[in-house]
């Protein structure tokens, strides 16, 4: 019924709401009671080095396939054929803030330290730089459509019974200057602390690798989809970096 898939569709966007604001904590180790440096008293943090490691690449590897195969075309089609499609979306939000809730709740800390900043104007740049990112990861989804992203758009319209438009290609704001601002944003927040543990580094190089092969099949389906207006795109603008 549209009104249950209207509260669905809401459930899965609140979820994935806290879950992206605990993200922010876990990964600048703030306010959160566990964080990527962080662990409860009798969890995490008393995991060896190679509990660690195993541990955390599982975490990581489970929410790069779950986040990769439900986004793609292939997988919709098949999904759909079980999930009614006005809620596949918020399917694959909730699903995808399951397994990153799992990453937090499993998360086993390496706090040896790779590099640490002294207090001045460089460690100061960092932090600035790393809330900056977050700010451009949540600006950069309402210049396309967050509520679509995030799947209330297509309960709103079942429930007011209009079909979904179809896809129109277009690069507002951001997206004119780089490709994939969302993807920045999210690669400077991970790389951009004045303390980096080994912990933190295993997760900022797992993620590193995993958006560029996420952006590798993402635009794999660009192509197919909007052919030679995407084609042009790649060729005039940066796919990270911005240049024209």
């Amino acid at each position: 019924m549209p009104a249950i898939a209207l509260v669905y569709g809401m459930v899965a966007y609140a979820i994935f709401l806290l879950t992206f604001l605990y993200a922010i904590g876990f990964v600048g180790n703030l306010i959160v009671p566990k964080s990527i440096d962080a662990g409860w008293p009798a969890g995490a943090a008393g995991a060896s080095l190679a509990e660690a490691l195993i541990v955390d690449t599982l975490l990581l590897a489970l929410f790069a396939v779950q986040h990769s195969v439900m986004a793609r075309p292939a997988f919709k089609r098949w999904w759909t054929r079980f999930v009614p499609a006005p809620i596949e979306r918020s399917t694959y939000v909730l699903l995808a803030s399951a397994a990153l809730i799992l990453l937090f709740a499993q998360w086993r800390p390496i706090t040896q330290v790779v590099w640490s900043l002294p207090d001045g104007p460089a460690g100061t740049a960092l932090i600035v730089v790393h809330w900056l990112c977050w700010a451009i990861v949540l600006a950069s989804t309402f210049m396309i459509d967050h509520f679509e992203l995030f799947g209330l758009r297509q309960v709103l319209a079942r429930l007011a019974g209009r079909p979904m438009p179809q896809p129109v290609f277009r690069t507002p704001l951001l997206y004119r200057h780089v490709r994939h601002p969302i993807y920045l944003g999210f690669l400077l927040a991970f790389w951009a602390t004045p303390v980096m543990t080994a912990g933190h580094l295993l997760f900022a190089v797992a993620t590193t690798g995993y958006i560029l092969i996420g952006i590798r099949l993402e635009e794999r389906d660009l192509i197919a989809q909007f052919g030679d207006a995407y084609r042009r795109y790649r060729q005039q603008v940066g796919m990270l970096i911005p240049w024209r």
